[in-house]
C-alpha cells in the first residue's frame, strides 16, 4: 500500500524529476512545439522520460502538463487525460513512487498588471485540478513569478481537491519574483493559504539558489524544495545546454542539502543529473530548521514584522468622519482615494488601513475595488476593516499578500465567521476584548476574552503569533478611567506575551483639540508596550511620538529616523505644537506632472497634462516633465525601491499624459516616437514579458505594433517589411523556445538586413542574446526601454 507522501516527508527526503522540455527536444520534441503536445503526438517518448527519471532515483515525476490549460491549449483535457495516464504506465507497480499533477502559470498577467481577471485564472487553474486529480499524489503549482496567480492556483487546487499542495517560485538573482515578492513574501502568503511544503524552481542554478535559501530557511515551517536549473542556457550548434556538469551541480546541492526535504531539477537536469543527485545527497542528514516564529503581515512585495517596533496603521482610508473621502467613495473617485494612500505612505505609515462602509454603496464591490487600485500605487500591506464577513471573505480572497484582519471579537457568532477565513487565506488577526455581554470594565475580563479568542483561533490552526489583541480605547470624556484601564490591558496583555493594538485617536472623542489628549496617550501606550497603533500618519504630534519613543528604547540606530522627521518638520513658530496638519484640497500630493508620473496617479497626471499645455507646447512637456520622471522611475526600479505594479502604474499614468498631449500636436506622424515590433516567438505561449515591455514603451510614446504570442518567424518578417519598422522585439520565457527566437533572428538577418533586434526573457542572458546573433539584450522593461531609446536616438543622427 503507497504511504501518504507527507508522512513519508515528515521522516525522510524525497526525489522530483528535473527538466521535461529539453529533454523532449532529445526525444524528438520539434522546434517551436509545445511540450505537452507530445503526450498526443508522440507518449512513448513521454513514458519513456519518465521511466528514466524514475530508474535514476526521483522519488516524484511531473505530468507533462505545465501550460496545459484552456487559455493555451482546447484541448486541455485531452492533454491532461494523456500525461496522467503516461505517468501511471512509467510508474507501473512500483508504490513508493508518486505522481505530481504539474501547473505552470496561464502565460497572461493578472489584473490590475494586466487583463486577466483574478478569479477567471481560478476557474483556469480549477479545471486542471479537476481534470487532474483523479491518479495523482500531489499538485505542483510550479515557475511563479507573481505572488497574485501564485494564490489564484493554489485557491483552485485547495478548492477542488484534497491533495497535498507544493508550490515553487520563481526569483532573479537579488531574490525577486517578476512582480517585487521576495522569499519572505512568498513564505508567509503561502503558508497562510495552508500548502504543505514551498521553495523555489527554475530561472537560477544551485549557486544562485544557495544564496537565496538561508532566506526561505528565516521564514518557512513547512518543508522547502529547491529545483534549480543545471547553471545559465548557453546556445551551441543550434542547441540549448547549460553551464553546469553534473558534477558541480551536485557540489552545490549537497551544501544546500541538510536544510531541504525535497530535492530535484528543472531545466536542462537531465536523469543523469537527477541519478548523480541522490547518490551524492541520499545520506545527508535533514537538519531541523531553528526558525524563529514571525508575526508579519506582506503586500505582493514588502513585509512588516509585529513585535519588532511599533507598527504604524495608517487610518485614513477609513470614512469615519471623513466627509470627502465618503463622497469619493460615493462617486468613484477613486484619484481622491489613491492620493490619500500614497500621502499616508510618504508620511510614514507601514500598513494601510481600508474601511469603506457606507450604508449606500455595495461594500464588498467597493472593497475589492479600492484594494485593487491601492495596491497598484503603494506596496505597503492593507488592514482589511470590515464588520461584514462576506466582504471579508471577497477581500481577502482578492488581496494580493498577507493581510491584517480587522476584526474578530469574543462572541460566538464573530469568531465562526471571521476564524474560518483567516485559516483559509492567512492573515494576522485584530481580536477586539468584547463580546455578547459587551466591552468589560475590568481588566481581567478583557484579558480573559483574548485569551478565549487565541484559544479557539488555535482550535482553527491559527497560532497565538497571528493574533494581535485590541484591548479597545474609548472616549476619556466619557469615563475617566477608560484610557487608564485600556492601558493596564495593554500591559498585562504584553506581559502575557500577546501583541496588542489601539485606534489611538477614539481616546480623544468628544473634546477640543483631540490631537494634545491622542499624542499623550500614545506616548503612554507606546511605554505599555503596544505593538500595532492605528493612527493618522500626517499628525505630527502622533509621529513625533513614535520617533522619539523609537528613539529612546533603542530601536532608531543612531537616532537617524528621528532626525530625518525632525528635519521634515515645519520650521515657523507652530513646529511644537503637535498640530494635526491635513492635506489641503488645494495642496495635493502630486503637485506636478512630474510627482504625478512617479506616484502612479493616471487622473492627477492628466488633469496637470492638460494645464501643463496652457504654459508650454506638448513636446516641451514631454521632454522636461514626462521623459524626466520616466527616468526617475526606471533609477528607482533599478534600485529595487519600486517594483513591477508601481512601474506600470508610473507607465500607465505617463501613457495618461501623452494621450493629453498628443491630440494638441498638429500632425499624426508619430512626433513622439518611433515603431516597435513587439512578439512572443514560435512555440511560447507566454505574454507576460512581452505584455509589459508594451505598456513601458508605450509610457515612453513609442508606437508598438503587438503580434502577441507563438508567432512564426515569417509573420515577424514580413510586418517588419510591411511597416518599414527598424526595431523588433522578441521575447522567449521557455528554454524549449530558444531555437526559434534564434530562426527568428536569422531569418531577420538574411531578408531584413537593416532590422535590428532587441531579445529578453526569464531564459535570456546577455552572452545568450550575442550568440544567437541578437544585437540587443534587455533584461526587464525598463533596460528595453533604454534600448530603443539609444537605438533611435542613434538613428536619426
Amino acid at each position: 500500500m503507497k504511504k501518504s507522501i507527507l508522512e513519508r516527508l515528515s521522516r525522510e527526503r524525497l526525489y522530483f524529476d528535473g527538466a521535461t522540455g529539453t529533454e523532449l527536444q532529445k526525444l524528438g520534441l520539434m522546434p517551436g512545439e509545445s511540450p505537452e503536445l507530445m503526450n498526443l503526438r508522440s507518449p512513448e517518448a513521454v513514458t519513456r522520460l519518465h521511466r528514466a527519471y524514475l530508474d535514476a532515483g526521483a522519488d516524484i515525476i511531473k505530468t507533462n502538463t505545465f501550460g496545459a490549460n484552456r487559455l493555451k491549449f482546447e484541448n486541455y483535457g485531452e492533454i491532461i487525460d494523456a500525461a496522467l495516464s503516461l505517468a501511471k504506465c512509467a510508474c507501473g507497480d512500483r508504490v513508493d513512487k508518486y505522481i505530481a499533477l504539474d501547473i505552470g502559470p496561464t502565460g497572461k498577467m493578472l489584473e490590475p498588471l494586466g487583463d486577466l481577471k483574478f478569479e477567471d485564472a481560478v476557474d483556469v487553474f480549477a479545471e486542471v485540478v479537476r481534470r487532474g486529480k483523479d491518479g495523482s499524489d500531489l499538485i505542483l503549482i510550479e515557475t511563479m513569478s507573481d505572488t497574485l496567480e501564485m494564490k489564484a492556483a493554489v485557491i483552485a487546487a485547495k478548492e477542488n481537491s484534497d491533495l497535498p499542495v507544493f508550490v515553487t517560485c520563481v526569483f532573479d538573482a537579488t531574490g525577486k519574483m517578476l512582480t517585487g515578492g521576495s522569499p519572505e513574501v512568498a513564505v508567509e502568503m503561502l503558508e497562510g493559504l495552508g500548502v504543505d511544503a514551498l521553495g523555489m524552481n527554475c530561472s537560477l542554478g544551485p549557486d544562485m539558489m544557495a544564496e537565496l535559501l538561508p532566506r526561505f530557511l528565516s521564514a518557512a515551517s513547512v518543508p522547502i524544495i529547491v529545483n534549480p536549473n543545471a547553471g545559465l542556457p548557453e546556445v551551441v550548434d543550434g542547441g540549448v545546454r547549460f553551464s553546469f556538469n553534473e558534477e558541480t551541480f551536485c557540489k552545490y546541492m549537497k551544501k544546500m542539502a541538510p536544510f531541504c526535504a525535497v530535492l530535484g531539477g528543472c531545466c536542462g537536469t537531465s536523469p543523469d543529473y537527477i541519478g548523480a543527485l541522490v547518490a551524492a545527497t541520499r545520506d545527508i542528514k535533514i537538519e531541523e530548521n531553528p526558525n524563529k516564529p514571525h508575526t508579519r503581515v506582506t503586500s505582493y512585495a514588502k513585509t512588516v514584522d509585529i513585535g519588532e517596533g511599533t507598527v504604524i496603521v495608517g487610518e485614513r482610508l477609513n470614512p469615519t468622519g471623513k466627509k470627502k473621502l465618503k463622497e469619493a467613495l460615493r462617486t468613484g473617485n477613486m484619484s481622491y482615494v489613491l492620493e490619500e494612500a500614497v500621502a499616508e505612505a510618504e508620511a510614514g505609515a507601514h500598513v494601510l488601513d481600508v474601511n469603506v462602509g457606507l450604508p449606500d454603496i455595495n461594500e464588498r464591490e467597493k472593497m475589492c475595488e479600492v484594494i485593487r487600485a491601492v495596491q497598484a500605487v503603494s506596496d505597503l500591506p492593507l488592514q482589511i476593516d470590515t464588520a461584514d464577513p462576506e466582504v471579508l471573505a471577497s477581500a481577502m480572497r482578492a488581496y494580493n499578500g498577507k493581510p491584517l484582519v480587522n476584526s474578530v471579537n469574543g462572541s460566538e457568532k464573530s469568531m465562526a465567521a471571521v476564524l474560518p477565513l483567516v485559516k483559509k487565506y492567512g492573515g494576522v488577526l485584530i481580536a477586539l476584548t468584547l463580546d455578547e455581554d459587551g466591552i468589560p470594565e475590568s481588566v481581567e475580563g478583557r484579558v480573559e476574552i483574548a485569551e478565549r479568542i487565541i484559544a479557539r483561533a488555535a482550535e482553527y490552526g491559527i497560532e497565538k503569533k497571528d493574533v494581535v489583541v485590541d484591548p479597545l480605547a474609548l472616549a476619556v470624556s466619557a469615563d475617566p478611567l477608560s484610557a487608564t484601564l485600556t492601558l493596564e490591558t495593554v500591559k498585562a496583555l504584553h506581559e502575557r506575551g500577546i501583541y496588542t493594538s489601539l485606534g489611538v485617536s477614539n481616546i480623544s472623542f468628544g473634546l477640543p483639540r483631540r490631537d494634545l489628549i491622542n499624542s499623550a496617550f500614545f506616548s503612554m501606550a507606546l511605554a505599555a508596550g503596544l505593538n500595532v497603533a492605528i493612527i493618522n500618519p500626517m499628525a505630527h504630534g502622533m509621529m513625533s511620538a513614535y520617533y522619539a519613543h523609537e528613539a529612546l528604547v533603542g530601536r532608531d540606530e543612531q537616532c537617524k529616523k528621528y532626525i530625518g522627521f525632525a528635519e521634515s518638520l515645519p520650521t515657523d513658530e507652530n513646529a511644537n505644537t503637535g498640530t494635526r496638519v491635513e492635506k489641503k484640497a488645494d495642496d495635493p500630493i502630486a503637485s506636478t506632472l512630474m510627482d504625478a508620473i512617479i506616484r502612479g496617479l493616471s487622473e492627477r497626471a492628466r488633469a496637470l497634462a492638460a494645464d501643463a499645455l496652457t504654459r508650454a507646447d506638448a513636446l516641451t512637456v514631454i521632454d522636461t516633465e514626462i521623459i524626466p520622471a520616466l527616468g526617475e522611475v526606471g533609477k528607482r526600479f533599478e534600485r529595487s525601491e519600486i517594483f513591477l505594479p508601481s512601474l506600470l502604474s508610473s507607465a500607465e499614468a505617463a501613457s495618461g499624459a501623452f494621450e493629453v498631449l498628443k491630440a494638441s500636436l498638429k500632425t499624426e506622424s508619430n512626433e513622439l516616437g518611433e515603431r516597435v515590433i513587439l512578439a512572443t516567438v514560435e512555440g511560447d505561449m507566454h505574454d507576460i514579458g512581452k505584455n509589459i515591455v508594451k505598456v513601458i514603451l508605450e509610457s515612453h510614446g513609442y508606437t508598438v505594433i503587438d503580434l502577441g504570442r507563438n508567432v512564426p518567424p515569417e509573420r515577424i518578417l514580413d510586418e517588419a517589411l510591411a511597416t518599414g519598422t527598424r526595431l523588433v522585439g522578441l521575447s522567449a520565457l521557455m528554454t524549449t523556445t530558444v531555437p526559434a527566437m534564434e530562426r527568428t533572428v536569422k531569418l531577420l538577418r538574411e531578408c531584413a538586413p537593416t532590422v535590428r533586434v532587441m531579445v529578453g526573457g526569464a531564459v535570456m542572458n546577455a552572452e545568450y542574446a550575442e550568440m544567437i546573433g541578437a544585437d540587443f539584450y534587455a533584461s526587464d522593461a525598463m533596460g528595453a526601454a533604454q534600448i530603443c531609446k539609444d537605438f533611435f536616438h542613434k538613428y536619426k543622427l
